[in-house]
Formats: structure tokens, sequence, C-alpha cells
């Protein structure tokens, strides 16, 4: 920090599938500061998964003052000097709560969840417009992933969820809504002024995009689709920009007082924090992974099974920049399966030593299909495969073809951004070469990313800072407040150099090997009812 510079912090919830984690930002966008909690994971029956809510909310509060105890400890004045909070979540995941207890009605179901098939399959039946009846409003098919196809299995199973929306006193949300109501007062608290204050009641555009609810072009709840699936817009949060101040946080909280004044769903943070124009893309490599093309103020509608989304809107007067999505549920999750199911690893860092055992996969194919396969194929009856083994086959082919497995899916939905994108719409590098920006756990992995690379016949890049959701809700906020300006947040300056990654396949082997994988693909169809 120069000399008379003030001392301004911005914070970041990033709240993911299996990870809380809080992080402190200097003005110039640099970590200082950070903790992470894992919280637990439910599976109370085969592709069941639950989050308990209050867990979340302990795991958070359990972040922010422990990242606060370390910033404080190295010597930095966050106290003082601590501007803004911005928040990032897991999408879809959905929490429906009572709004006198503040307690919630049921478990949070999980985006990977699949317990809400049958009712995508009922409602492909009987709706004129099939699988993509509301792709026109929203931009996404009928699918388990979506928010709306859980809060109708709560409703139409939860007796308890069922009778409070009849009394008016049930409200709906994603993990942002659920953090935000919490964070602002929930069912009542008392604000630095000792003034009684109830918790907020909003979400953001990215993640109400996320639900199957939201009108794209308007930004609003649908009202159409509100009356085709029976959804009372009483229970739905307002839906607000990604960058604009939302609340105070309220008393009872670490840093209480501290405006709320960014949120956006982890991967819409995620293009914010790569830094992603128009025609530029990143992928997340997380439990799943996540692939954004931006499509500037466009919305651009897929022929090849990909998902039209929000790319980010940076203030409430601000444009909306759309993106096209291709969504892939296990990809780091399948690497947790080799150390918790097989006992294959004992730790998630060592497939990279076990996959560098062995030259290639030995022809061995792996598609994790545990829940189904989401873009481009929307098979919910797919289930996992394990393909062309042999008596040669080694516990390192497998963890190979397992890292081979996520590079192979991500190469599918790039291969299908790349056909519905519009001539000339995507960026290129100064060689003329397309350039996929990489973050998330798994993005260290340096042969998984050289293997993405070889896979993609293109470059790979992967910045200093791997956590590019929780940068991105820290710009959102800060540029909210003043901090930052949108000039100074996409001026390349202040980035962190990147690791390139180049293709080192010949495209005769490229082809060949994505051919296999496509066949073993098709093994994994129509296996639900084993």
């Amino acid at each position: 920090m120069s000399e008379g510079e003030e001392e301004l912090f911005i914070g970041s919830i990033d709240q993911g599938t299996t990870t809380t984690r809080f992080i402190i930002y200097d003005r110039h966008a640099k970590a200082v500061a950070s903790h992470q909690v894992e919280f637990t994971q439910f599976y109370p029956e085969a592709g069941w998964v639950e989050h308990d809510p209050m867990e979340i909310m302990q795991s958070v509060r359990v972040c922010m003052a422990k990242a606060l105890d370390k910033a404080t400890a190295a010597g930095y004045n966050v106290d003082a000097g601590l501007r803004a909070i911005g928040l990032t979540n897991q999408r879809e995941t959905t929490v429906v709560w009572s709004r006198s207890t503040g307690l919630p009605l049921y478990n949070a179901i999980v985006w990977m969840d699949v317990r809400t098939s049958a009712i995508c399959h009922r409602l492909i039946r009987q709706l004129p417009g099939g699988r993509n009846h509301f792709v026109p409003s929203c931009g996404i098919p009928i699918s388990p992933y979506f928010s709306a196809l859980k809060l109708l299995w709560l409703i139409e199973n939860s007796d308890v969820v069922g009778d409070a929306i009849r009394s008016g006193d049930a409200m709906f949300g994603t993990i942002d809504t659920w953090m935000i109501w919490n964070l602002t007062g929930g069912c009542g608290a008392v604000n630095r002024n000792e003034k009684s204050v109830l918790g907020l009641h909003v979400t953001d555009c990215c993640n109400a995009s996320r639900t199957m609810l939201m009108n794209l072009q308007t930004l609003e709840w649908d009202s159409a689709t509100l009356e085709t699936l029976g959804i009372s817009p009483n229970i739905l949060p307002k839906i607000i920009s990604n960058s604009e101040t939302v609340g105070m946080i309220a008393n009872g909280w670490p840093l209480s007082g501290i405006p709320i004044s960014g949120c956006l769903g982890d991967q819409h943070a995620a293009m914010l924090g790569h830094l992603c124009r128009k025609g530029e893309a990143k992928c997340t490599y997380g439990t799943g992974a996540f692939i954004l093309l931006n499509t500037g103020e466009e919305i651009v509608k897929s022929s090849h099974g990909l998902l039209t989304t929000i790319s980010y809107k940076l203030g409430s007067e601000a444009p909306t920049n759309y993106a096209l999505e291709g969504s892939i549920a296990i990809a780091g999750a399948a690497v947790q399966w080799l150390r918790d199911g097989l006992g294959i690893i004992q730790t998630a860092a060592e497939i990279e030593e076990m996959a560098e055992m062995v030259e290639n996969s030995g022809g061995v194919y792996f598609v994790p299909a545990f829940n189904g396969l989401f873009a481009p194929w929307w098979r919910d009856d797919a289930r996992g495969v394990c393909v062309g083994m042999t008596g040669f086959s080694t516990k390192y082919h497998i963890a190979r073809a397992v890292l081979e497995s996520m590079c192979f899916q991500v190469n599918d939905v790039l291969s299908s951004m790349h056909k519905d994108a519009w001539d000339g719409g995507e960026v290129k590098t100064k060689d003329g070469e397309f350039l996929l920006r990489v973050d998330g756990g798994a993005s260290v992995n340096n042969l998984l990313m050289q293997i993405q690379a070889d896979l993609l016949g293109s470059p790979v890049a992967r910045p200093a800072d791997i956590e590019a959701s929780a940068l991105g809700a820290a710009y959102a906020a800060g540029l909210a407040i003043g901090v930052w300006t949108e000039e100074w947040i996409f001026a390349s300056g202040h980035e962190e150099k990147h690791t390139i990654f180049r293709p080192e396949l010949s495209e005769e082997v490229r082809k060949r090997k994505t051919e296999s994988w496509h066949k073993a693909v098709s093994r994994t169809f129509d296996l639900a009812d084993l």
C-alpha cells in the first residue's frame, strides 16, 4: 500500500457445494486472508443429495469470523477498512423456510439431486412444447437440475411445505436468498442503530435465471410459467442486479453494519472473476464442471444442447450480458468417489501422481454419469460406466480415465458452443487460437489441464488465483460502492500472470480418442432402471 493510501477491503462469501469460504481482498483485489470449512452431505436415497441450511449458515459465520481473525493477526485493520461484502453460491439448490420461525421446512435439495425425474417426465408428456416448453422464456429445458422442479417436489411431497405455502408462511429461495435473508435479520434482529429489522427476501438475476421461472428478457418472474406450474408468486424473492447495495448485515453476525453489495451464482461470478467479455469463455472445475461463453447483450439460442443464461448485470441500470452454458454434473466429484467410495486414493491430490504412472488410459474410458448426464446430452436415464478394461488394466489406468472423463465432457460442451456461436463471436488470441480460461479446485492439477488442452486442440489459461468465483463477487461488491470502477476491473494491468497449457496431441489421435469417448457415452443410456 502506498504511503497515505487508505486501507480498504472487500469481503467475499463463497458458498459452494461441499465447502464454504470467506476471502478478504485489499483495494488492489489481492486476497489477504481466508478461511474455509467443509459441511455435511446427506444422501437419503440413491440419486438424492441434501444439505442442512442451518449448517450452511453456521459455516458462513465461522468462515467470516476466522478470516477476520487471520487478517487482524497479519496486521490488516479490516474492522476499520472493510467497505462491503459480496457473495456467491452454489446455484439451483433449493430451500423453503418459515417466515415466522426462520427455520427451514425441509433440507435444501441440492442442484445435482435427481428425485424430480418423475415430475419432469410428467411435464414433458403433458406440455405441448415437451422438454423445451419453457425454453423460449427462460432458456433452459425441463430437467431435475433446476430449482422449479425441486420446489414442485417439495409442494407435492412435504405436507409441512404445502401447509406453509397455503398459510402464507413459506418463503422460497436458492442459497443466495437464504444467506441474504439470514444475514440481514432473518425473522427478526436489530441493526447497529438498535432498530428492529427483518431479513430481505431477494435474489440476483443470475441465480433467478437458474430456477426455470425467470423471463430472460424482462428479468422478472414469468407469470405464464408460474401459472402453468401452479407456483404462487408470493413465495418468490425480489430479483435484483449483481452489483448494487442490498442491505446491511444485522447484529449478531461478524461484520454487522457492513453492506452486502454484490451477489452472483458461482459460475457467473467466475465469469466476472476471469473478466470474460463478449466472446470469451471459462470453465470452472469443482464438484461439477461449468463452461460459460459470454454472448454480450444478445440472447443466443442453442440448437446443440446448451443452456441460454445470464453472464452478469453490473448494476440496476447496466446492460445485461448473456451467456451460453454447458453444465457437467460430475467432475471433481468423481475424484472424491475414487477416494471415498473405492479407496483407490487417500487424498484428491494423489490422483495426478497416480495417473502419471501410465502414458495413457490403456483403452479404459470412464463416464461418470452417476445421476445422469447434463449438457449436451440431457439424459437422466444415464448411469456411470467404466468400459474397455482388460487384464492389463490397473488402478493407474482408471485414475487417468477419471481425469480424462472431465476433459472429454468439457470438450463436448465447447464443441457445441463452437457450433452455436455466431461467425466471429469467439475472441481469438493473437495466435488465432481459442483460449479457455479455467479455475476451481481441480484446475491446480497440471496433468488435468494438459489433457484438457490436448483434447481441445487449443490453449488453456490458468490464473495464479484460481478462486475466480470469490473474486468475481468481490468485484461486484466493490463496484457497487465505488471502491472500483468497471474500467479498472476489466483493465488487464492488475491481473495475475497465467499459466498457459498448449496442446501436444496430434489431430488424428485427438479425433480417435473423442470417437471412442462418444462410444463409451452411448453405453450409459437407459441404465436408470437396473
